[in-house]
Order: C-alpha cells, then sequence, then structure tokens
C-alpha cells in the first residue's frame, strides 16, 4: 500500500523523520549571473578595443601592445607560481593529514570547525589559491615598468663609490631582483599559512599535548617552507646591502646615501645576518631527518637575537659613541659622495657660481652698458592679463583662455621679442543652460579658434596690453597658419566631427557678420578614431554610455571621435614611462599651432643621491591659485633628466616624442623598449626650436636642490649656515614660494642678452632676514638650427652676493614699496570709489652692476567684466624706489633723471581709461593748439608734484599727478588727430619726470 504524506508530493519516511526530495534550483539565479558576467565582458571588451583603436589613432600601438605583453606575462607568472604554491600546500597539507586525529581536547574542540569546513573544502581549495593568485598577479602586473627596465637595461658608466658597481645596477637591475624576491617571499609564507592552517585543523600539528605535537608530513611540509623563508630573508639581507646607498638618514637636515654607520656597522652586519639566515634555513630545512624542532627552533631564536643586536643595538651604538661625537669629521667622506652623486643625478655638476659684488648706489646713466637688457624687460604679468585677454579677445562667451598664459618668443620685424600668448579654446561651460544638449556639447562646439598674443614688454596709453596676435580670423605677427584649436586644455570630453563632402558644415568655426552670425565648418583632419560602422559605433557608445552616438543622424560614415585630448593626457598616455611638465604652452610652428610639453625620466634608486618630492618641489603661488599649471604629483625623486620634447599638434592631435637628451641612460633604455617611438632630436625643425624653452618643472627641482647643494665643503655642508632657501611670493597671500619667470636678461659673464628663466635666493631659516643671498637664471634659448641646440642652452649660473652686501629680498622690496609714502599715497588715489588695485609678479633682473627689481601694478575696476589694466611700474634698486606710469620713468626716476637705456614701453604713459580720438572742428591747427596746450599742462603739473613732494606734501602730490595724467591722456589724443590730419606727430614725454625717493620713508628731491 502506497503512503501519500500530508503535505503532498511522494515520498517517504525514515523512522519518524520524513525525508524531502531536495527541490531543484530555478533557472533564475544562474541566468543573472551568466547575464551580468556577459555584460560586464561587453563592456571590459569595448573599453580595450576603444582605447587599442586610440593607439592606432596616433600610430603608437607598439606603446600599448609592449606595456599589455609586461603587464599579463608579470600577472600570469605571479598569478600561478602564488596560487599554485598556496594550492600544492593545501593540497599537501590534506592528504597527509592523519587518518584519526589525536583524542584531546583541542582536538575535541576543533571537531565542528571540521565539520562546518568540510562541505566547502573542495571549493575552498580552488577558489583561495586562485584569488590569492589574482590578487599577487594584479599587484606584480602594476611593476611593469620595473621588469621592462630591467630587460633592457643600460649602463650608466659611471660606478659607485662603495661597491665598484654601475649605476645601472641600482637602477635597473636592484629593483627587479627586489620584485622577484617579493613575489618569491609571497608564495612561501601564503603557502606556510596554509599548511599551518590545514595541519592544525586536521590534526597533523597541535599547539597543546606531550612532546609529539606534530606528524612528520606536517614537519617536514613546514620545515622546508620555513627554510626556505629563511634562505630567502638570506638573500633580502644581501640585497639590502646595496639599497643603504637609497637610505634616508636625519644627517644633515635629511640625508640620503650611505652613512658612516651603514658602512662600518650596517654593511658587516648586513652580510653577517645574510650568511646566518642561510645556515639557519639549511638547519631547518634538515629537521626533516631529525625528530624534533629543537635545533631548528634554536637557530631561528638565534638568529631573532642576532638580528636584533647585530642589525639594530650594534649600529645603533656606533651611531652613538662613534659618530655623534665627532659626526663631521666621521661623515665628511659620506658627504662628499653625497654631494657629488646628487649634482650629478639632478644636472647641477655644471653649475657656474660667480661672486657678485651687487652695487647699491645710482648714478645717472648707470643701465647705459644694458641697453639690450632693459628694452625686454616683461611687464605684462601672464597669472593676471588672462582677465584682459578674455574681455579683449573672448569674443563670443563659448570661448575661453586659460586662467595663466605662458610667456615665449617670436621674432617680430626682425628681433626676437618675448611674448604672452593663449590659445582661443572653446568652453562648453560659457553656454546657456538652454543650449546645452548632446548635440551642441558634441558635435556643433567642437573647437576653439586662433592664437592670441601681446608683447611682454608694452602697453597700451590705458594700460590694456599691446597685442601682436588677436582677432578672428586671427591677424597679426605670428603669419599664417591653421586656427582651429580642436585638441587642447579645455576641449570638451570628446567631440563627434566629419562628414560627407556634399553635407553642409554643422560645426561652428567662429563667429562673423553673415545673417546667421556664425561660420561652420567640417572637419577634414586625421586625428581622432573613425566611427563609420555599426560596430564602431556600438563600442563607443558602451565606453562613453551614451545611445545618442547610435542614433543621431549627426553620426554618419565619415564621422570621428575626438577624445582624450588635453596635451599632457596624450603625451603621458603614449610614453607612460615620462613624467610630463605641468604646463604645456601653445606655439606657431611651421603654420600649425603645437602643444609643446616637457618630458622628464626619474628614479629614486641613484645611488647615494639627494631624494626629493617632486609635488613639494614644483609647488608655488602660480600652482596654488591656477588651474592651467599644475604641481607635479608627490612622488619621491632623486634622479632628473629633462629627456624628451614632446609636440601635439592643435588640429589633428599628432603626437610626437623627441630625444632631447639621447645620452640619458633610462631615456636609452625605454627607447630599446619601446623602439620607433622617440625621434632623434634632428627632427626638429627650426620653427619648433625657436620655441623650445627650458623647462619650468625641472629649473623649480633643480632651485630646491640648489639650495643646499651649492656648498661643496662637507664641513659647511654639515653646518648648514650658508643654505639657501627659495622666497616666499610676496605678490601672494600665504607662505608659498615666488615661482621663476621667463625674462630676456643678460648674465654678467654673457655676450648678449638671452631668453632666460630666472630664480632668487634668501638664507634658510626661520627668522632669517628677508635678504638676497643668490639669483640664477638658465639660458632658456635653444636656437632656431633644425636639429642643433644652442651651445649655451641649459647653462646654469648663479650670482652669490658676498655676506657683507646687503641687497633686499622680493619680500622686504615688497615691504618698502608698500610702505613707501609716495607709493601709498599714489596707490590710495588708485583705490579711488570700487577699484582694486593688483600687483603684478616681482621680477628681478642683474643690471647697473647691482640687482633691478621691477613689479607693474594693475587697476582692475568692478563688475564681472572688469579686467586689469597696467597703470604703474614699480623699481627698486639698492635703497631708491620708483614709481611712474611707465617703466621708462621709473627707471629715470631711480637713476637720476637718466636711466641711461629706453625701456620698451617707452612713451606710452599717460594712465587714466581709454578716451575717444577727438574729432575738433579746427583740423590740424586747432589739434596742435590743444596738443601744446596739453603738454604745457603736463609741465605744469609735473613742476606742481614736485614741490608738493619737496614739502611732503602727499594730498597736493596725488591731485598734481591726477592733473599730469589726465593732461597726457588729452595729448595723446591731439596728437592722434594730428596725425589723422596728416600733420607732424609729436609724442609727448615730459623733460622732467619725478625723482626716486629712499625707501622706505625718505623724501623725493628735485633732481
Amino acid at each position: 500500500m502506497s503512503f501519500n504524506p500530508p503535505w503532498g508530493g511522494q515520498g517517504r519516511r525514515d523512522g519518524d523523520r520524513p525525508v524531502v526530495s531536495p527541490r531543484r534550483r530555478g533557472p533564475l539565479v544562474p541566468t543573472i549571473i551568466v547575464v551580468v558576467g556577459l555584460v560586464l565582458l561587453v563592456v571590459f571588451a569595448s573599453r580595450v578595443w576603444v582605447n587599442v583603436l586610440w593607439f592606432q589613432s596616433v600610430g603608437y600601438t607598439k606603446v600599448f601592445s609592449t606595456t599589455l605583453s609586461a603587464r599579463v606575462l608579470l600577472f600570469v607568472v605571479a598569478a600561478v607560481l602564488v596560487g599554485g604554491a598556496v594550492a600544492l600546500s593545501l593540497s599537501l597539507a590534506y592528504r597527509t593529514r592523519p587518518v584519526y586525529a589525536p583524542v584531546s581536547p583541542e582536538q575535541a574542540s576543533l571537531d565542528r570547525y571540521r565539520e562546518q569546513v568540510e562541505p566547502l573544502r573542495k571549493l575552498a581549495t580552488i577558489v583561495l589559491p586562485v584569488a590569492v593568485g589574482l590578487i599577487a598577479g594584479a599587484a606584480t602586473a602594476g611593476r611593469w615598468q620595473t621588469y621592462l627596465l630591467w630587460l633592457h637595461r643600460t649602463p650608466f658608466h659611471v660606478k659607485d663609490p662603495q661597491f665598484g658597481l654601475d649605476v645601472g645596477f641600482f637602477v635597473f637591475t636592484l629593483p627587479f631582483l627586489r620584485l622577484v624576491l617579493g613575489v618569491l617571499t609571497a608564495a612561501v609564507v601564503l603557502s606556510f599559512i596554509a599548511a599551518f592552517v590545514v595541519h592544525y585543523l586536521y590534526g597533523g600539528l597541535r599547539l597543546q599535548g606531550g612532546d609529539q605535537r606534530t606528524t612528520t608530513a606536517a614537519r617536514v611540509h613546514l620545515s622546508v617552507l620555513v627554510g626556505i623563508f629563511l634562505l630567502l630573508r638570506g638573500a633580502g639581507y644581501w640585497l639590502d646591502r646595496y639599497s643603504l646607498t637609497t637610505a634616508e638618514h636625519s644627517l644633515a637636515r635629511d640625508f640620503t646615501g650611505m652613512t658612516y654607520t651603514d658602512v662600518n656597522a650596517v654593511l658587516p652586519a648586513k652580510l653577517f645576518l645574510a650568511i646566518a639566515s642561510i645556515v639557519v634555513g639549511l638547519v631547518v630545512i634538515a629537521a626533516i631527518w631529525l625528530d624534533s624542532w629543537r635545533l631548528p627552533g634554536l637557530g631561528v631564536a638565534l638568529l631573532v637575537v642576532c638580528a636584533i643586536v647585530v642589525g639594530g643595538i650594534y649600529p645603533a651604538a656606533v651611531q652613538r659613541f662613534q659618530v655623534k661625537p665627532s659626526e663631521s669629521s666621521r661623515e665628511r667622506t659620506y658627504i662628499e659622495r653625497n654631494i657629488a652623486a646628487t649634482r650629478a643625478a639632478y644636472g647641477l655638476d655644471d653649475v657656474d657660481v660667480q661672486e657678485y659684488n651687487a652695487k647699491t648706489s645710482v648714478t645717472s646713466g648707470q643701465l647705459r652698458n644694458d641697453a639690450e637688457t632693459v628694452p625686454g624687460i616683461r611687464l605684462l604679468d601672464p597669472a593676471l592679463v588672462s582677465d584682459a585677454f578674455r574681455q579683449l579677445e573672448q569674443v563670443r562667451q563659448y570661448y575661453a583662455f586659460p586662467d595663466s598664459l605662458d610667456v615665449d618668443r617670436y621674432v617680430i620685424n626682425g628681433k626676437s621679442q618675448d611674448t604672452v600668448v593663449a590659445v582661443r579654446e572653446v568652453e562648453l561651460d560659457g553656454l546657456a543652460t538652454a543650449q546645452r544638449n548632446w548635440v551642441n556639447d558634441h558635435t556643433t562646439y567642437t573647437h576653439g579658434f586662433g592664437v592670441v598674443s601681446a608683447f611682454g614688454n608694452k602697453r597700451e596709453t590705458d594700460g590694456k596690453p599691446v597685442f601682436s596676435e588677436g582677432d578672428i580670423p586671427p591677424t597679426g605677427e605670428l603669419g599664417e597658419y591653421e586656427p582651429r584649436i580642436y585638441f587642447g586644455e579645455q576641449s570638451p570630453d570628446y567631440s563627434i566631427v566629419g562628414a560627407p563632402k556634399s553635407s553642409a558644415p554643422v560645426e561652428l568655426d567662429y563667429p562673423d557678420t553673415s545673417a546667421s552670425g556664425q561660420k561652420n565648418n567640417t572637419y577634414t583632419g586625421k586625428g581622432g578614431v573613425s566611427i563609420g560602422s555599426f560596430p564602431r559605433q556600438m563600442a563607443f557608445a558602451i565606453a562613453n554610455q551614451e545611445y545618442n552616438i547610435l542614433v543621431s543622424d549627426r553620426v554618419n560614415s565619415d564621422s570621428r571621435i575626438l577624445f582624450d585630448r588635453k596635451p599632457r593626457d596624450r603625451v603621458e598616455k603614449v610614453a607612460p614611462w615620462l613624467t610630463v611638465d605641468g604646463d604645456p604652452y601653445p606655439a606657431v610652428v611651421d603654420g600649425r599651432v603645437q602643444w609643446i610639453l616637457d618630458g622628464y625620466t626619474t628614479t629614486d634608486k641613484y645611488p647615494n643621491a639627494q631624494k626629493s618630492q617632486l609635488g613639494d618641489a614644483t609647488a608655488d603661488s602660480l600652482t596654488a591659485q591656477t588651474t592651467s599649471v599644475q604641481a607635479l604629483a608627490n612622488n619621491k625623486i632623486n634622479y632628473l633628466r629633462n629627456s624628451v620634447k614632446a609636440t601635439v599638434d592643435a588640429y589633428d592631435g599628432t603626437v610626437r616624442l623627441y630625444a632631447w637628451d639621447p645620452t640619458d641612460p633610462v631615456l636609452k633604455t625605454w627607447m630599446k623598449i619601446y623602439p620607433g617611438t622617440v625621434r632623434p632630436v634632428s627632427q626638429i625643425s627650426g620653427q619648433l626650436m625657436s620655441h623650445l624653452r627650458y623647462p619650468e618643472d625641472m629649473f623649480k627641482v633643480q632651485r630646491s636642490i640648489l639650495a643646499k647643494y651649492h656648498v661643496s665643503d662637507p664641513s659647511a655642508f654639515y653646518g648648514g649656515s650658508d643654505f639657501w632657501s627659495v622666497p616666499d611670493d610676496p605678490t601672494h597671500a600665504g607662505a608659498v614660494d615666488q615661482p621663476p619667470y621667463y625674462l630676456t636678461l643678460q648674465m654678467p659673464d654673457q655676450k648678449g642678452a638671452t631668453f632666460s628663466l630666472t630664480s632668487t635666493f634668501i638664507p634658510s631659516g626661520a627668522g632669517t632676514r628677508n635678504v638676497l643671498t643668490a639669483f640664477a637664471a638658465v639660458d632658456a634659448n635653444a636656437g632656431d638650427v633644425a636639429g642643433q641646440k644652442r651651445a649655451g642652452y641649459g647653462k646654469l649660473r648663479v650670482l652669490q652676493l658676498p655676506k657683507d652686501t646687503v641687497v633686499s629680498g622680493p619680500g622686504q622690496v615688497q615691504n618698502n614699496f608698500n610702505a613707501n609714502p609716495t607709493v601709498s599715497q599714489q596707490l590710495n588715489l588708485l583705490r579711488q570709489g570700487s577699484t582694486k588695485v593688483e600687483s603684478g609678479n616681482l621680477l628681478t633682473l642683474p643690471v647697473g652692476g647691482g640687482l633691478l627689481y621691477v613689479q607693474p601694478v594693475y587697476v582692475r575696476g568692478t563688475g564681472t567684466t572688469s579686467y586689469p589694466l597696467l597703470q604703474k611700474v614699480l623699481v627698486s634698486f639698492g635703497d631708491k624706489i620708483g614709481f611712474g606710469d611707465t617703466l621708462d620713468e621709473a627707471l629715470d626716476q631711480v637713476f637720476g633723471g637718466n636711466s641711461g637705456a629706453t625701456a620698451g614701453d617707452a612713451g606710452a604713459g599717460g594712465g587714466g581709461t581709454s578716451g575717444g580720438t577727438g574729432t575738433g572742428t579746427g583740423g590740424t591747427t586747432n589739434a596742435s593748439t590743444d596738443l601744446a596746450k596739453a603738454l604745457a599742462d603736463a609741465q605744469a603739473a609735473i613742476k606742481d608734484g614736485q614741490a608738493a613732494l619737496a614739502k611732503n606734501d602727499f594730498a597736493a602730490y596725488g591731485v598734481a599727478q591726477k592733473a599730469l595724467e589726465e593732461a597726457l591722456q588729452r595729448a595723446v589724443d591731439a596728437d592722434k588727430r594730428v596725425a589723422a590730419s596728416g600733420g607732424a606727430t609729436a609724442t609727448p614725454k615730459p623733460s622732467a619726470t619725478p625723482s626716486a625717493t629712499s625707501s622706505p620713508s625718505s623724501t623725493a628731491s628735485t633732481p
């Protein structure tokens, strides 16, 4: 008779307990897992394919394939080694477990854990090794550069003084050996942990009980693993000896390299411990033939004691009782090594340090010998005039300029001119909210238009920049070039461009006066990736999570997608081994706009060279207040070379790398790894060469190192009394380094003025006076000969001031400017109403046998559309201060009424706001009369001002200055009317100017 249970279905009873047939799991969960897996796979494959297409589009597929191959190889090797070792250890431990677990309270408590683990044991023996292997593989794959550098290593042909080994061993080989040792150690340690757990869980190992606490199998298994670990530890101690060359110490305020204690105590200790570890490791392995852990245990215990005594206590005792009492003399040899290695590693072994007895007194005509430098003194501050560029040259709200512009030089009218330059880029944030949609963002507003440049040493009479290139379409002094900016620092994340020739253009090119108000364009360049086929459209739609790429009629058979458009991103992607400078700059080169970038090869493994933090060294007031100039990532390095110059074409995104320092062993190694990706310097055109400059970030790092390493005597270096520091920027709130400045100047030993990068130094230490101790300038002019660097390029010169000479540093000079009553009075007049006075960059120049400070003063009005106008110029030399409408005027004030040289802004004075040109009805006669009257009024205002100064009546002086400005503006206007009527022009320049005032509060005298 059949039995039907009350709960339905078929079943049977086992005693009194019903046994129910197991329910079959439904297909929903597996289906969801499979679908999710497929989706993830498709997304991953799409992104990989998009990446491959990008590398193909720029011609650097080898970079992608070589890098991927190295990553995959390391991943597989490490995953198999570590995961396989763990799997093997788990398997051996389980197979050699005791058939019957010992009877003990400890084992009884483990029974319930064994029962819980047993159902999952098979899964665990697969999942755990796989998980461990994947983690180890991923971590090791990230060290692909270490592997490739070792595989293609290049000798430095320089030996370290302690071991006599080539520096290449420390830079390329030692890191790879440590990588291999780390992977092997991880495999052994994880295998030991796995074996220990299994042996303990299944009774092969007991922590409690009698003498026989392990089975033979467990003892052999664990002994072998411990022995291998100790052998590896011995190898680690051996390698530690070489790693001492880059160890960091507190000696002489952060010291890198081997010290007396390292050489005489730590080095022998590491050798002893290496030998001891190997011996003990062999003893532990030999324990497999013993029946006890006592001998290997004793050996391990002795090794631990030795590591504490020999590796820790002994070196500490040597340091305390031998070195500390005579540290300066004991460390002399090692400080010498550190100084020599640091100078070589940072390219400072050929610095020209000169004693400079700076004059502080002034005489008339003192700048006569600097007639080539003075006209080129830059007045425009690239960090301030961006707003002026925006208001005067932005044209439309959807264009933008960076918040800090760049300094370059162009040959204009046969003469090299320092210029402030920027490109007019498209900025989607400038569009109204109603205009923001996918079509506009990614297919209409696709590119910027044109380069804008202004003379660095000139200004209009109302303080505006004098543009050498501007307008849309661009006109000016830079010649004809492709003005469209499809690749730039502010480009949209991606744009879809291109269309059949028969299609009407849809990309906004630039605004014009036509009925539509704009001219459209269709991209015809080779940049970007073709997405004319459905599979590619699908891949990019998935990668960008944007279905419009599939359905929009703006995407057609000729479409191309532009992405990864920022110059730094493109260079870092094709050369992942480079550290790229934080300030790309544009230049018009051979009819194209090219972004120029500097690439650095670095390492932190150069023996005995001082380590520095890149981020700290390259941070300054400019990186603190702008986004267009960035400090480098805060990686630690002790070797730096500007090995590569890179360009990115603003129209088609073409990336070119040039081997700027072909002698660099690190660059040579990377060129072996990626053959054909770096071009020889001989392929640099003459026009491109004329725009290459000494890199700013490299100079920042070098000056931070030079602040200490200008000291060559070990005793003086140890004392640190002559160390320098970079002064804080006096125009920026907070303690932030003053940035270096590009200037055209002539150093005392140079035959002529040249484009240079400059910085100043003050004494190091808290509470020291802000007096100038040194001035540094590096020749930044690469020349203009195709494929050939100019002979003087990169020469670093330092003018070191005698200790008994007191020359104010930037902070003191700024304070003198602010405290001077004449300057303060006039600045207060400029601040009347809602206007704001902004101090420009404080420049330092070695002219007139001393050091000249020059600072432009800007006035900004109110409102969102306001921009700074250059109204005044401050000058300081010795204890004299000049404050004029022009640099020319201010210099004459300081140097007895005649500086001896003419500045670039001579005749541009007048201040005030720009007014009309005047249309009077009397023709030339009336205009000439107005001009004569205006000049007479200006002369009278000057005399009134001088008289007021003599009486210290600053209120009257301010009134006179205001009258002078008004008179000069009327003179300029009348002069223009005379010229417009065909009459002779006369540039108004008063015959006398107020003389300099002594800083901080002495009164002025009439010259």
